[in-house]
């Protein structure tokens, strides 16, 4: 099949590398030709384990093109996806205006029937927007339809999670408009649930929505467990063994980052309240998240005290492992915070370091862990990295000016570490 996948950031690259692998013939469109001239040279402009490979396998093969050329993207494909940037706006309202601007697009170069795809993360009614400006604009009299077709992708497993998703979802306006999805779908033989428009769209933020609620009560119980005693370790095993709940998303710790979670709940709050739903749940969700930072930094001044001229090695800065994306992390919110209180601050990260310098250029940028802790009073986790479980602690205790950790990730068994010599301060245990 001829596909046309617009926008190359996280979502619009892998949907094309990945489409391309299965067999199909992928152009992706961007307007930005310095990113495009980088494609085209093997450079990925994001990092994500695999896609680098995908994406020179299949250029070489002949199936993945990159161009700045809309028209031409629209003119040679069956399908057109469109995956661009849906960045929040200050009151969580989602800023459509790029989609807006890929429809006007595609409406000027529209030449035959063409399905087009929203694979963006979109509140619902967008698919309705797009038809709207498509058929206002479009310069010849051909017909068209479009669809949802939400993205369930994990940063840092986007390839695996686009071979074998969970479930493909198609928001489409019949069942004939539907079939040409699950054909293209077919080969990776996963759960199809074919929807209306408006419930795939609603689907997507759902999804997160609900994950995003499942971080927050379990980093309220981690709370909970600091007061009372207790170790949240032993009720996530209690709760996730319930099948009803399932351990997956109880992760206790420094809270959602990234850039889903946090812009999808505020849009699904602001779309609820324009629509006169009530959305107090979620609204708590948030709050509980915005406070995660604080609260890892409180736990720090009171076995510190004053952290005025205290050096912090950091470890981590991406929001999660396995990707460089610094968007709503926390450890951003955490440096910010020590650097206020007066602290200085010895950071390193296996991939993101070179997207923090520009944020916070205050900030030592160390080569290795190890680097990092030398001379300072107190070592900081706050990204999973793998390699950060396996460090060498006797080397650590070394460095430090004092064998204190405040592990914001809960990457260590507190035993052990105790009987390392460690002090050891960790979540809700």
């Amino acid at each position: 099949m001829n596909i046309c996948v617009v926008g190359t950031g996280y979502v619009g690259l892998v949907t094309g590398a990945v489409f391309a692998d299965l067999g199909n013939d992928v152009v992706c469109v961007d307007n930005v030709p310095e990113k495009v001239e980088m494609l085209k040279r093997g450079e990925m402009p994001i990092y994500e384990p695999g896609l680098k490979e995908m994406v020179v396998h299949n250029m070489k093969d002949g199936r993945l093109f990159f161009t700045t050329d809309l028209s031409e993207g629209v003119t040679r494909s069956e399908v057109i996806f469109i995956a661009v940037g849906t960045p929040p706006k200050e009151n969580g309202e989602t800023d459509l205006s790029q989609v807006e601007d890929v429809a006007h697009g595609i409406a000027r170069s529209l030449d035959r029937y063409k399905i087009i795809v929203n694979k963006s993360t979109v509140p619902v009614g967008t698919g309705d927007l797009v038809r709207d400006i498509i058929e206002r604009n479009k310069r010849r009299n051909v017909d068209f339809d479009v669809v949802s077709n939400p993205e369930f992708l994990r940063e840092g497993s986007a390839i695996q999670d686009s071979l074998f998703p969970d479930r493909i979802v198609i928001g489409a306006p019949s069942q004939t408009v539907a079939m040409t999805l699950l054909e293209l779908y077919a080969s990776l033989e996963r759960p199809m649930l074919i929807t209306d428009v408006h419930s795939a769209e609603i689907i997507k933020y759902a999804s997160n929505a609900f994950l995003a609620t499942k971080i927050s009560f379990i980093n309220t119980m981690a709370d909970l467990c600091e007061e009372a005693g207790a170790d949240v370790t032993h009720v996530v095993k209690g709760m996730g063994y319930d099948r009803r709940i399932g351990p997956e998303f109880l992760n206790p710790g420094l809270g959602f980052g990234g850039s889903c979670f946090p812009k999808d709940v505020d849009s699904l709050i602001y779309t609820s309240q324009k629509m006169g739903i009530e959305a107090d749940l979620l609204m708590s969700v948030m709050s509980v998240n915005r406070k995660r930072a604080q609260h890892f930094v409180d736990i720090i001044t009171e076995r510190m005290g004053s952290l005025d001229d205290k050096t912090f090695a950091v470890l981590g800065l991406a929001f999660k492992q396995n990707t460089d994306d610094i968007r709503e992390a926390k450890s951003l919110e955490i440096i910010k915070l020590l650097l206020k209180a007066g602290a200085k601050i010895k950071a390193y990260d296996p991939v993101a370091m070179d997207n923090c310098r520009r944020i916070q250029p205050e900030v030592n940028y160390c080569k290795s862990t190890y680097e990092a802790m030398e001379d300072a009073d107190a070592l900081l986790i706050v990204t999973e990295w793998n390699e950060f479980k396996f460090l060498n602690m006797e080397k650590i205790k070394s460095l430090l000016n004092q064998p204190v950790i405040f592990d914001g990730r809960n990457l260590y068994q507190k035993e052990r570490m105790k009987r390392l010599g460690f002090e050891y301060y960790s979540i809700g245990r």
